[in-house]
């Protein structure tokens, strides 16, 4: 049995303050083991891997730079000092899907070869072309939930400032996966978002189930996100005009001289 899957739920966000909005939409996504994406492309009739098909993975929409997305996440890890014995690395991903990609938020979730979770990086995409990696050591309290928080350091919305801080709730990939995603703005409570989904087998049947039930689901995100920024700035809702990704981390370059 492969470690990659699918996940199929909805996504829910929240504002709080200064006005109150909610939205909620269903979603699904994909669970890759960076070990097992060719694998995949060779066992799968409509997924591949960088190549065209009605769903398919293409290693430039994620990381940083032009290595093996492993590689990246290695060292990430090393960087910020988390033991990591070269377990396995998985990637949970909205795939493109008719040619078409966008990923608000992919997770990558980095295994000890014991199955221990020891890190998470959650890359952020903006609509401006822009990413931003959060990189933090995973923890687990009794129950196994996850909890993390870290600073903002990248601009997301137009209606949320620069000077948050997040919390994330983290219940791991098995048989269901929550994420939540608490956002606050001088200790003002100002966003949740939870993400909710149940594990199913990654088979060509099961992804033509889905292509028909949420044709244009990828499509579907970005209109969303467009059309409640419409309806947040018809509530009247401060716009925070954009902070390029390059401004944000020379800035906290500073902080560190």
């Amino acid at each position: 049995m492969t470690a990659s899957c699918i996940y199929s739920g909805w996504v829910m966000h929240r504002r709080l303050h200064p006005r109150r909005h909610h939205f909620r939409y269903r979603a699904w996504w994909l669970l890759l083991d960076l070990a097992e994406i060719d694998t995949l492309d060779k066992r799968l009739m409509i997924f591949s891997r960088r190549r065209g098909n009605l769903i398919s993975f293409h290693d430039g929409d994620y990381g940083h730079d032009e290595t093996p997305l492993r590689d990246q996440i290695v060292r990430r890890l090393h960087a910020k000092g988390i033991s990591f014995d070269d377990g396995r690395i998985c990637l949970l991903c909205s795939p493109r899907v008719l040619g078409y990609q966008f990923n608000p938020l992919s997770v990558y979730f980095c295994y000890r070869q014991s199955g221990e979770l020891a890190a998470t990086v959650y890359e952020v995409h903006n609509t401006y072309g822009e990413r931003h990696s959060y990189t933090m050591a995973a923890n687990a309290e009794e129950g196994g939930t996850i909890r993390q928080s870290s600073k903002k350091a990248f601009y997301v919305s137009p209606f949320m400032g620069m000077d948050m801080s997040y919390d994330f709730r983290l219940a791991p990939p098995g048989e269901t996966l929550t994420l939540g995603i608490s956002g606050a703005e001088k200790g003002v409570a100002l966003i949740n978002t939870v993400l909710h989904a149940q594990r199913q087998e990654l088979t060509d049947l099961r992804l033509a189930e889905l292509l028909c039930t949420y044709p244009l689901v990828t499509l579907k995100v970005i209109a969303a996100i467009h059309f409640e920024a419409v309806r947040l700035w018809w509530k009247g809702l401060t716009i925070h005009p954009h902070v390029a990704a390059s401004d944000c981390e020379q800035k906290r370059e500073r902080k560190h001289v």
